[in-house]
This record gives structure tokens, C-alpha cells and sequence, in this order.
């Protein structure tokens, strides 16, 4: 039995399940290369099933998530989000017409659905499936915070506990919290759309002149430069108040907008930054020990976009109630489409776990493909069998490698599927990566992918649980900065991927890479960003991978086990 899920907003994509277990994930944005894409996923859902085999009869059922007063009128006039998503990427000047587009989102939004917007976006959506050649086949429509949950519960490694959904605001509610056990899920609280910590962020991030649903990344980096204030002194504290199971703003959003304004011209950047960053802090972390305290339950499931927050995820981790947290890795938007499917197979089939062992989900090249693309590109190339140790080579003598192995990673992370790698001690070359290709804000670091063994010698809240996919930071022991200069907040913080000898065997030639480093430099560490440029989605396709290594100021490509250099470079002896 196979079941489509289907996202249409913000970083939209398909996931397709196979017998309750996942077959493809992939967002739209990888095929049409606009970065957080809004239009429906026509490509991704081509790909899902060209990489199944399949037809759209095939299908049993289609899940849909979201159906909303604001997103039910995006499907009638698509235009409308083209034109805010132009605005939110600041991709056009500001207007009247602009600020009044972004004053309207947040009211619109708070407008729950109803049976007509439902039956409206059904419509809508299926039309645009009609157009791929679906019909006769049922639709299911699931809850914005329900597809979030779904996804952080039935993926993870519990079979009960907490759940939390927390996110700017989505059919109405900006959150979800509950309990789960072997009987589904139980909601005790919704949080509407006035009481957003998510929109909370969003002005603070638009408020710091960045671009929300994308920025606030920076905003939490950009807060370890901020000097550390009492709570009690914090202005921004008294705007939510977190009583039992409740979340309260002061504000409603626009009126939050007009009092963040207002104090922000009394503080330099980073302080602000620093001060809305312990507002997330605090207010979750008192929501989640109230949780743990009046069910009784200690491990947590974690979805949305807020849960992108990895300060506030260290900090759960941490907590002395908590026994486990798990985040699921593609929290936000992007990967409502996979929730949605979740969701209806359980409704429909009873699905009461789908395995989430590794991200490698959406498609892969063959190796014709990849020689095809290498031999019309005119690089110089070879194919060598044992390609982890020369990349290891490569990168411990300083140079920036783009790394390009199987099946394109699902969610937000390079995983060691389509990374761009290079030593994590040197801030000349950190530097070299920002200028030429990433264009990052400086005080904003890289990520480290590191062995299991290494993670429990360099981290001090190593806790023995893997962090495969980045989804929490941890603390670098100060001994070790120095030699993680270039991937490591100001407060020592990072976002590490931890791979054990366990996982090896899903990671190809990533796992002994960092073996490989590990023989070389003492320490299985690297820097590993996602491998795209600045404001681009992450490559897709060997063509992409080849264009981007002959566009860009770096000479050395890994793809599966060739090793590839433009002219000029050296290489490693011969070339084919």
C-alpha cells in the first residue's frame, strides 16, 4: 500500500510511504532550485514515484496538510504567495503594498479552518494532482500540528512519552502538546496563533533586518555575542508567561511586532538577539518540565519549526527531569508532507512505527549517469578504490572538498551525502569558504560531523546518544576550541553530527573518511556544510555538483569514488 503526502506552502515537498515505511522524501526546492519553495511539489511528487516504480493509480491514499483561511486562499490564488515569498526573501523593495502584505499574513493566519476552506483546498489540490494523473483515489486532510507530531512520534525511539508541536502558526495554532503511547496520540493543550513563541522569533529575526522562516539560525548565533543579563532584568521575558500547561503572550502579534520595536532601539543587536533567545529558553523549558511533572512521562518527541532552535534542544537535553529527547530532523514546514503520510497510514492501516535510521530519501544518480555528466563536463578525473583516503589527504592539508556520495539527503542538514567538507581548525579556511561560497554573517559557524569516540572526548554533555542529524548542540570543552575554531559558537556551543561504528554501514564512505582524518590529524572531525551556494537549495543532480565545482574558487570534487579536479589542479598522478 503506498500513501502520498503532500505540502503545498512554505518549503513544500512529497513523502511517499510504501507498507508504513518510508520509500521518498524530498522537498520541491531540490528540483526547481528556488530555496524554501512555496508552489506545489509537481517535481518532487515525479520523483517519488519514478524512484518507486510507480503509477498514480498505484497510490491508495493522498494526505494533505494544512487547510486554513490563509493557505486555502493561496491555492485559489497562487499568485499571492509568489508575490509574499518575493517579499520574505527580500528579493523585492519594501512598499506600502509589501507591509501591509506582511501585516495581513499574521492576521490571516490566525483564521482557523472550517468545512469550506476545506473543501475549497481540496479543489485546489486536486486539480493539481489531476494534472499529474491522479484520480479515484481518497484524500485525507491532517491537522498542521497533528502532521508534526505524527512525524516527531511515530519515528521515534519511544514507545510513549511527551510530544510538542511549536511553530509560527498552522490551521489556526502556532502548537501542540501531548502524550503518545502504543494507542496514538492524546492532545492536552493547542496553542493559538496570539500565544506564538514561533512568531515571536519570526519579528525578532524581520526586526534584526533578516528574513524570517530563514534567519533565525543567525539570531540564535548571533545571541552568544550578547553579554549575559539576569532573567529578571530581561525586557522581553514579561511578554509570554508560562503558567502549567498554557503559553500566554502579552501582545497579539502585531502589537508584539510594536513592543519588540520599541525595545530593540534600547539595545545593540546582539543583546537583543541574546535576550529573545532566553525567552525560547526559558518559557520551553518551564513547558516541558510542567508536562514532565503532571503526566508523569520523561521522554519528549519534538517537532516544528521552533524545534530548529538547537540552544533550546541543549538545554532539554540537559534537563535533569528529562530522560530522552528525540527532534525530529526535518522539524519545520519542510517536512509536513512526510507527517501527513504518517499520520494517515496510522488513521488508515495502523502504522506504529516508521524507521527514520538515516535521511538518504530522496534520489540517487547511477553510475552511467554520474560518467555521463563527468566525460561533458571536461574535468580531469579517476576513479580510485580506496577515494577515502586520498579526500582524507586533501582535506588535512587544508584544502575545501565538495563531497557528493548516493541518495540526496531529506531536510534542512548535509549529512555526508552532499556536503561540502574541510578541516575544523582552521579559521583561514572558514573564512575562504564564507568569501568565495557560503556568504555567511561571521559570527555564524560551521557544523562538525565527528566520530562517536571523539564526541565523548571534545563535547562536555556528551550523553551517549547519537546526534546523527544535528537536530541538538552540545559544548565543546574549552581545550578542544582551538582545534574547532571554525565550528563552534562564541560560547563553545555546536551542532554536531556523531556518527558510531554502529551506523557505519548507512553512510557509505563517510564513516571511514573520518576514520581516515581520524589516522591523519588525531581527531575523526570535519567541517561539513551543505553543499550549495549562499541562497540557493542544497545540489541535486551531478550536473549541479560539476557546475558548481567549475563556478567556484575550489579544485577538488569527490563524487562516489572519483576523485575530480579542474585544470590546473593537481591531482593525483594521472587523469582519465
Amino acid at each position: 500500500m503506498y500513501v502520498l503526502g503532500i505540502w503545498d506552502g512554505h518549503d513544500s515537498g512529497a513523502a511517499l510511504l510504501k507498507d508504513g515505511q518510508i520509500a521518498f522524501a524530498a522537498n520541491e526546492e531540490r528540483f526547481t532550485r528556488k530555496k524554501l519553495e512555496v508552489e506545489f511539489p509537481f517535481c518532487a511528487v515525479r520523483e517519488a514515484l519514478a524512484f518507486a516504480g510507480i503509477r498514480p493509480a498505484d497510490v491508495g491514499l493522498v494526505a494533505v496538510s494544512t487547510s486554513d483561511f490563509a493557505k486555502t486562499l493561496t491555492r485559489v490564488f497562487p499568485g499571492m504567495k509568489r508575490r509574499y515569498y518575493l517579499i520574505r526573501r527580500r528579493k523585492v523593495r519594501p512598499t506600502v503594498l509589501s507591509r501591509f502584505s506582511k501585516t495581513s499574513k499574521y492576521v490571516l493566519t490566525e483564521i482557523g479552518p472550517s468545512r469550506l476552506t476545506r473543501s475549497v483546498s481540496s479543489w485546489a489540490v486536486k486539480k493539481a494532482l489531476g494534472s499529474l494523473g491522479f484520480s479515484d483515489y481518497p484524500l485525507v486532510w491532517v491537522h498542521h500540528h497533528l502532521a508534526h507530531a505524527a512525524a516527531a512520534v511515530y519515528t521515534s525511539p519511544f514507545s510513549k512519552g511527551l510530544f510538542l508541536s511549536l511553530d509560527g502558526i498552522g490551521d489556526g495554532l502556532s502548537g501542540m502538546l501531548g502524550t503518545f503511547d502504543e494507542g496514538g496520540i492524546r492532545v492536552l493543550k493547542e496553542y493559538g496563533g496570539r500565544d506564538s513563541l514561533g512568531i515571536f522569533f519570526e519579528h525578532v529575526t524581520n526586526l534584526l533586518n533578516m528574513r524570517e522562516l530563514e534567519d533565525e539560525g543567525k539570531v540564535m548565533a548571533l545571541a552568544s555575542f550578547g553579554y549575559p543579563i539576569p532573567d529578571a532584568q530581561n525586557p522581553l521575558l514579561p511578554l509570554f508567561t508560562v503558567d502549567g500547561l498554557d503559553i500566554k503572550a502579552r501582545y497579539h502579534s502585531i502589537g508584539l511586532y510594536r513592543k519588540l520595536k520599541e525595545i530593540l532601539f534600547l539595545y545593540p543587536s546582539e543583546q537583543f538577539a541574546y535576550m529573545a533567545q532566553r525567552v525560547l529558553e526559558v518559557c520551553i523549558s518551564e513547558l516541558v518540565e510542567n508536562a514532565r511533572r503532571e503526566t508523569g512521562l520523561a521522554d519528549l518527541a519534538y517537532a516544528g519549526g521552533v524545534a530548529s532552535n538547537i540552544k533550546v534542544n541543549m538545554l532539554l537535553k540537559n534537563s535533569p527531569g528529562l530522560d530522552h529527547l528525540y527532534v525530529f530532523p526535518h522539524m519545520g514546514d519542510g517536512g509536513l508532507a512526510l507527517g501527513a503520510a504518517i499520520h494517515a497510514s496510522r488513521q488508515a492501516f495502523g502504522t506504529s512505527h516508521v524507521g527514520l535510521d538515516d535521511l538518504f530519501l530522496g534520489p540517487a544518480p547511477t553510475r552511467a549517469e554520474i560518467e555521463a555528466e563527468i566525460e561533458r563536463s571536461g574535468v580531469r578525473y579517476e576513479r580510485l578504490p580506496d577515494i577515502e583516503d586520498h579526500a582524507a589527504e586533501l582535506i588535512s592539508r587544508g584544502e575545501i572538498l565538495l563531497w557528493y556520495q548516493g541518495r540526496m539527503e531529506y531536510g534542512p542538514r548535509a549529512l555526508g551525502d552532499r556536503s561540502i567538507l574541510a578541516v575544523p581548525s582552521s579559521v583561514a579556511v572558514k573564512n575562504r569558504l564564507n568569501v568565495f561560497l557560503k556568504k555567511r554573517v561571521w559570527y555564524q559557524p560551521f557544523c562538525p560531523s565527528m566520530l562517536e569516540e571523539d564526541a565523548a572526548e571534545i563535547l562536555e554533555d556528551y550523553n551517549g546518544v547519537n546526534n546523527r542529524f544535528m537536530t541538538v548542540g552540545y559544548m565543546v570543552k574549552p581545550r578542544y576550541a582551538d582545534r574547532m575554531v571554525a565550528v563552534i559558537n562564541a560560547d563553545n556551543s555546536c551542532r554536531p553530527q556523531i556518527l558510531g561504528a554502529d551506523e557505519a554501514s548507512r553512510y557509505g564512505r563517510y564513516y571511514p573518511l573520518l576514520r581516515r582524518l581520524k589516522e591523519r590529524t588525531g581527531a575523526g572531525v570535519v567541517l561539513n556544510t551543505s553543499f550549495n551556494k549562499h541562497g540557493e537549495s542544497i545540489i541535486n543532480t551531478p550536473r549541479e555538483a560539476l557546475e558548481l565545482l567549475l563556478n567556484s574558487q575550489f579544485n577538488y570534487l569527490v563524487m562516489e569514488d572519483y576523485l575530480i579536479w579542474k585544470d590546473g589542479s593537481p591531482g593525483s598522478g594521472r587523469s582519465s
